[in-house]
């Protein structure tokens, strides 16, 4: 079962991130950890970070064992450019291209393990908003009455009488 992560925008460029990620491509995730433990990129604590995290999809969420996982495929793409703008001679403006990173590793396992089939539970769809106004329009004051009459039958009073008229009060 394959196992994603990404991490985007990383402000570093991608040239950078390529030299650390082709030395890592197919090794197992163990091996791969050692590897880049060694490096001597600065780009490659954002390669170790994203494949924890892999590791850690694959362990927590889809149950699978660290020991048989490698790195089916991995990648370092251009994310946008941020522009920015140095002076330079004779009144000119020279441009400086900060790059950013958009990394995605796939993890997959070296010997596949039986799936577990899992139990559909059917989940209650949300009300459609018709359905809402639907709801908002019936009366609850009836149900509202009839708990009502219910307690006042029991108490041998009648619930009709003198409920819906108010007392009037005559002044002298």
């Amino acid at each position: 079962m394959e196992v994603k992560a990404t991490a985007r925008y990383l402000r570093v460029s991608p040239k950078k991130v390529r030299l650390v990620i082709d030395v890592v491509r197919g090794m197992d995730v163990e091996k791969a950890l050692i590897q880049l433990t060694h490096l001597r990129k600065d780009a490659k604590q954002y390669v170790i970070k994203l494949l924890n995290s892999a590791i850690a999809n694959a362990e927590h969420n889809h149950e699978l064992k660290r020991e048989n996982l490698y790195i089916k495929k991995i990648t370092a793409d251009g994310g946008p450019i941020l522009h920015r703008w140095r002076p330079r001679a004779h009144g000119r403006a020279g441009a400086i291209r900060k790059r950013t990173t958009h990394l995605t590793i796939v993890l997959d396992e070296r010997v596949p393990t039986e799936e577990k089939k899992e139990k559909k539970t059917m989940k209650e769809k949300p009300l459609k908003k018709t359905e809402k106004k639907v709801m908002k329009k019936t009366p609850a004051k009836k149900e509202e009455k009839s708990a009502k009459e219910v307690k006042k039958s029991a108490k041998g009073g009648s619930a009709s009488e003198g409920e819906d008229k108010p007392k009037t009060v005559k002044k002298k």
